[in-house]
């Protein structure tokens, strides 16, 4: 709307027009009040109804709630009033009327479960609080792009489609692409180490994954955004040197620009920005710290990977970000490389929040004949990789890189308790629609 007033900017003595939605209407007699809102805020429309044309009043009054509506009239200062302004109405336009039996509350004075509210999820939005997430997902999201320009990367997008899984297994959706069996892609991890072996050397994605995982939990999607980096020339402590001043970034940026959208949400006093250096601790360091806490029935030993339980205790026990370092080789992927010095320990990392983990990485297998042993000590047919495979034999730089869940960094910055809150629209087990 071309002439359209967005109702935060509508001052006294001006005659507007403000669009939004109903979000309550105050029947008191002698005058009644409507409320607007818009993506911008609230503001209150005032009938004088023995004052003002009968149609005028019978349209502002009967229009259901969250139906769409334009108001043209003038604006008067008013000290009572939610924002301290209110409009004497000229005019109101019902552009989409809102059936008055709403699935769900978009005010919030009525609770509704998860399930309802992603079933519309249109809805849900109108909310400020939830509308206070995504704008605050949208602010780090830019903050990481940033960042990871101002250390010299390039983003890229790799295909979602491909002929084989990264990891293989049975975390694959399988798809029919012309005829031929494909799958949609796990991770763009063979895609970006192959452009680190480029001339670009280092690059960055945020992107969707898909992991067809029989999860059903509150921290779990079978498709995710995970935000990669990958850098040539670059070894495990460089990179994650990287991932610390990603996510450091992410909290400055919400801190400097998102306080509406953090007190909104109740957390004005209490969102922390992470200043210190991330602790790294070996793997062996981690299980030796779990134990100690006396959380899990089992002792943990050398080569177990880490439970819930366990990383929920570890995390209590560290109290910030941290980095757990050098875990055994046997349970990392092929493609992470092991120290020369020692062949059982992995450059592999993660960086786990108190509550979880958020990033996994290390640093990459850059040889070729050690690469395909480790296809082959997986059960992975390396001919069936040789898109990949084949460029390391002409002159791949050792790099290293990570991958890091974008909802996952949302739901911890933000303490939600489903990750389902930090995506617009979930894919899990039981939900493909909307």
């Amino acid at each position: 709307m071309q002439d359209r007033t967005y109702t935060a900017e509508a001052e006294p003595g001006e005659t507007v027009t403000v669009a939004g939605w109903v979000h309550e209407v105050r029947d008191l007699g002698g005058i009644a009040f409507l409320i607007l809102r818009d993506t911008t805020g609230q503001i209150q429309v005032k009938f004088q109804k023995d004052e003002m044309d009968e149609d005028l009043v019978e349209t502002g009054l009967g229009v259901s709630r969250e139906s769409v509506i334009t108001v043209t009239g003038a604006v008067e200062e008013e000290p009572r009033a939610p924002t301290g302004v209110e409009i004497t109405p000229e005019s109101v336009e019902v552009v989409a009327a809102a059936d008055p039996e709403l699935p769900l509350d978009p005010s919030g004075k009525v609770d509704a479960e998860i399930s309802t509210r992603l079933d519309n999820r249109t809805l849900d939005l109108r909310k400020e609080e939830v509308q206070a997430i995504f704008e605050i997902r949208a602010e780090a999201l830019a903050a990481i792009r940033a960042h990871f320009r101002e250390v010299g990367c390039t983003e890229i997008n790799t295909p979602k489609i491909v002929a084989t899984g990264t990891e293989g297994g049975t975390e694959l959706f399988p798809i029919t692409y012309f005829g031929q069996e494909a799958f949609m892609n796990q991770s763009p991890q063979l895609f970006k180490q192959l452009m680190a072996g480029s001339s670009l050397e280092r690059v960055f994605e945020i992107g969707p994954i898909f992991r067809a995982e029989e999860h059903n939990t509150p921290r779990h999607l079978n498709e995710a955004t995970s935000i990669d980096f990958e850098g040539a020339f670059c070894d495990h402590q460089e990179a994650m040197d990287v991932v610390e001043g990603v996510v450091k970034a992410a909290y400055e940026a919400v801190a400097e620009e998102c306080s509406e959208e953090l007190e909104t949400l109740g957390l004005a006093d209490e969102f922390e920005v992470p200043e210190e250096a991330f602790p790294r601790l070996s793997y062996e360091e981690a299980i030796e710290r779990i134990n100690a806490t006396g959380e899990l029935e089992e002792q943990l030993v050398w080569g177990d990977d880490l439970p819930t339980e366990g990383e929920k205790a570890l995390g209590e026990d560290v109290g910030t970000h941290y980095f757990i370092t050098d875990w055994p080789s046997e349970i990392k992927p092929f493609y992470i490389m092991d120290h020369e010095e020692d062949e059982q320990l992995s450059t592999g990392f993660d960086l786990m929040h108190p509550r979880m983990e958020l990033v996994s990485g290390g640093q990459r297998e850059h040889r070729y004949e050690e690469l395909v042993d480790g296809f082959e000590q997986q059960g992975l047919d390396p001919d069936a990789f040789e898109y990949y495979t084949k460029m390391f034999k002409y002159g791949m730089p050792p790099h290293a890189g990570w991958g890091l869940g974008g909802e996952r960094l949302v739901m911890t910055m933000l303490g939600l308790e489903n990750i389902r809150e930090a995506v617009l629209f979930p894919r899990d087990r039981q939900r493909l629609s909307p």
